[in-house]
């Protein structure tokens, strides 16, 4: 059986990838990442979550996640799939910080996960829901911030190729 801590991820991943409009449309989501809920639990979930109906581009109201203020679809790539990535998304540099995008809700987890293994040159980071500031002892380029990334997530990849930020 799956935790409900796996399915309030699930959720988040589900409403932030797509756009929902109906519980029964989430539920079937839901289904697809083996999770069986009924409509009361679903209630309560998304209650616990503070999730909201707002009006997207087209006038079709649709679940929203707290403090998104336009609704980031990232991809209509699987939610399993998704929350077996690392959740890394991209790095911009400027001097001595790094600022390191993920997907929604990762942010505070990895920088948790970078705090904990305190690699070298890393000052402290500060997470919000999908970004990170971290701060370095020195000016980095953005190939040295990814190598460090590298030693707290192996096989990390930046979706953002332009390499040498923060020289």
């Amino acid at each position: 059986m799956k935790k409900k801590a796996d399915r309030l991820g699930t959720i988040k991943m589900i409403i932030s990838s797509q756009e929902i409009r109906l519980q029964e449309e989430l539920m079937q989501e839901l289904q697809k990442e083996g999770f069986y809920v009924t409509q009361a639990t679903l209630s309560r979930d998304l209650k616990q979550l503070k999730v909201a109906k707002a009006a997207n581009l087209e006038g079709n109201y649709v679940y929203v996640l707290p403090n998104d203020v336009m609704y980031r679809r990232q991809t209509h790539q699987r939610v399993s799939d998704m929350l077996n990535a690392s959740g890394f998304i991209s790095v911009d540099v400027a001097a001595n910080i790094a600022v390191i995008h993920t997907r929604p809700g990762y942010a505070s987890g990895m920088a948790y996960d970078i705090d904990n293994k305190k690699p070298e040159g890393v000052l402290g980071t500060i997470a919000g829901d999908d970004t990170i500031m971290m701060v370095t002892s020195r000016r980095l380029t953005k190939n040295q911030v990814m190598e460090i990334l590298e030693t707290v997530f192996p096989n990390i990849q930046d979706n953002n190729n332009d390499n040498e930020y923060g020289q």
